[in-house]
């Protein structure tokens, strides 16, 4: 469980941190900077959860999507408690930590602050921060973890042959 925890505290700190640091960007040189026809740093504020779907106003749509995430978080901690596979408690620990960061800035600032907008062409990307690239690649890694532990998969893709 330690393990785990080191992670989310590693995620939280860091998400904070170039939160923190991208905001005095935005302070001392507005507008935002774009690096090269891919990528700028952006400021956005995301009041609904992915992708700023269910966009809430207000402090009771801001105090819902907090109590719902904390309930989130506990769960996770619960699995994190139980969990015997190190490399499942680090998956945790990213999407824990991740989660906590955005948390922060719901009860901060009352919405989620996003800062790395990817672009390509007529496609662009929903901005983000790294919470969100933390949750993102610990859910990707806890299924794919799952998978490949996963006896089924691997009897089943042996009957198949």
């Amino acid at each position: 469980m330690k393990r785990g925890l080191w992670v989310a505290l590693a995620a939280f700190v860091l998400d904070q941190l170039s939160k923190w640091g991208v905001q005095y960007l935005f302070e001392a040189y507005r507008p935002g900077k774009a690096f090269g026809s891919y990528f700028n740093l952006v400021e956005a504020w995301n009041r609904g959860v992915s992708f700023s779907m269910f966009t809430q106003e207000g402090f009771v749509g801001t105090l819902i999507l907090v109590v719902t995430a904390l309930v989130i978080i506990g769960a996770l901690l619960y699995w994190l408690k139980h969990e015997k596979s190190d490399w499942a408690q680090v998956f945790l620990g990213l999407v824990i930590g991740g989660a906590l960061g955005n948390v922060i800035d719901r009860i901060r600032y009352g919405a989620v602050f996003d800062f790395l907008d990817f672009h390509y062409m007529h496609w662009h990307w929903p901005a983000f921060n790294l919470a969100d690239t933390f949750i993102c690649m610990g859910v990707v890694f806890l299924v794919l973890q799952n998978i490949w532990q996963s006896d089924k998969f691997f009897k089943k893709g042996a009957k198949n042959k």
